[in-house]
């Protein structure tokens, strides 16, 4: 009997006009139980795709067209994508309207920020200096430790407080977007997580748990709740 199907966004068109996905997104939903579907920007229509799945990932990647927080050029930008910046938008509206579980990573986490109408650190050591570091040069994941709001969905979900994970990103949360509740932060401040009650399942992370999934549980935890949530929809 198949699991849940689970759609995953994937990065943008590259150089030669390929779409792709780090693979450990795909292995994290097949642990966890659920079947991975891997949804290109500028596809389908998101009424379409939504009747499709049980769930939404919106995976990490390159940055958001700043015109859409009210932001700023910076030359640390990179990777700024209109057809993937519209596409995940979209599918967002559409997956929080039906009340779809979604689970927004990195990127993705900013997306759900701005939709909100929240805004972003363009680059976040102008303004949170280099205390902590949220990616080793030039643009690599590194790991640092995140501190989990005990009271929040994912604190009672991880029951844990404090742990380590995979930080890969140079952005970051500057005001929270409408109804959006911090869950957990990084030494220096930054929120690292937010959580969106009255929904049934919208949990957002800076970090990327799909890095270390294959060897952390607390990690693959987040894409265990994901399926369950998606089966009992």
């Amino acid at each position: 009997m198949s699991g849940p199907v689970i759609g995953i966004t994937t990065y943008g068109r590259g150089e030669s006009n390929r779409y792709s996905l780090p693979a450990e997104y795909t292995d994290a939903v097949c642990r966890a139980g659920g079947v991975p579907v891997l949804l290109p920007p500028g596809g389908c229509e998101p009424s379409y795709w939504l009747d499709l799945f049980d769930a939404l990932i919106l995976s990490g990647g390159g940055d958001i067209d700043p015109a859409r927080y009210g932001g700023g050029p910076h030359e640390t930008l990179y990777n700024i994508d209109h057809e993937r910046d519209a596409s995940e938008f979209a599918l967002l509206a559409a997956a929080l309207e039906r009340r779809m579980p979604v689970f927004a990573i990195c990127r993705g986490m900013q997306i759900l920020n701005v939709h909100l109408g929240g805004s972003l650190h363009e680059h976040l050591p102008d303004a949170y200096g280099e205390t902590v570091q949220h990616r080793a040069p030039p643009r690599e994941p590194i790991p640092h430790a995140l501190r989990i709001l005990p009271d929040s969905f994912l604190g009672v979900l991880l029951k844990q407080e404090e742990i380590e994970a995979a930080s890969w990103h140079h952005q970051g949360i500057k005001t929270l977007g409408r109804g959006l509740k911090p869950a957990g932060y990084a030494p220096d401040g930054l929120v690292e997580a937010c959580e969106l009650p009255g929904y049934p399942w919208v949990v957002a992370v800076q970090w990327h748990p799909e890095l270390t999934a294959a060897t952390d549980p607390t990690q693959q935890g987040l894409f265990d709740a994901l399926v369950k949530a998606a089966a009992a929809v």
